[in-house]
């Protein structure tokens, strides 16, 4: 049986491959093998499991990267960094979430919060703002441009961006 965790993380990877309209309550189902009424068990129905879906955006792609580079101690941005270019759905997700926010008022709340909390910490973290929007916007623009750019080339483009921080 799945849980909530289960279905929402099911959520992100549709999210991430398909975009917003994707994440329906069959698709849902069919992708983990499951009835409707094991969804209805953790969700009232599809625009509470978007609600959801939101948070968990929130909390495993911001909150828990920060809680985890926090316990890297000295070095915080070299840990962010490393969580931000891990191999996984985070530029596709981060495009999806983007794509959705244009459209969808709680979407675009929840991104709006999100970028606030994500260059404030590179700044408490960096000690420069100029820096931290820097670095945002090489994150958010490497999933934009067609064709978005590779995990190596963002790194490149962000030690580019640290090396000229003296």
């Amino acid at each position: 049986m799945a849980g909530k965790r289960d279905w929402l993380d099911a959520g992100l990877v549709l999210l991430a491959e398909q975009g917003a309209p994707s994440v329906t309550i069959e698709r849902l189902t069919e992708r983990l093998g499951l009835s409707k009424g094991s969804f209805y068990h953790h969700f009232k129905g599809i625009t509470g499991y978007r609600t959801a879906l939101l948070a968990h955006f929130e909390t495993e792609r911001t909150t828990r990267f920060m809680e985890q580079a926090d316990a890297a101690g000295a070095d915080r941005l070299g840990a962010l960094l490393k969580l931000v270019l891990a191999p996984g759905p985070g530029l596709g997700l981060e495009i999806a979430v983007r794509a959705w926010a244009l459209q969808d008022a709680e979407a675009r709340a929840v991104q709006e919060r999100v970028d606030r909390t994500r260059v404030g910490y590179l700044t408490e973290i960096s000690g420069d703002a100029g820096l931290a929007q820097a670095l945002y916007l090489v994150v958010v623009g490497a999933g934009q441009v067609v064709p978005p750019l590779s995990g190596r080339q963002l790194k490149s483009a962000l030690e580019l961006v640290l090396g000229r921080r003296t």
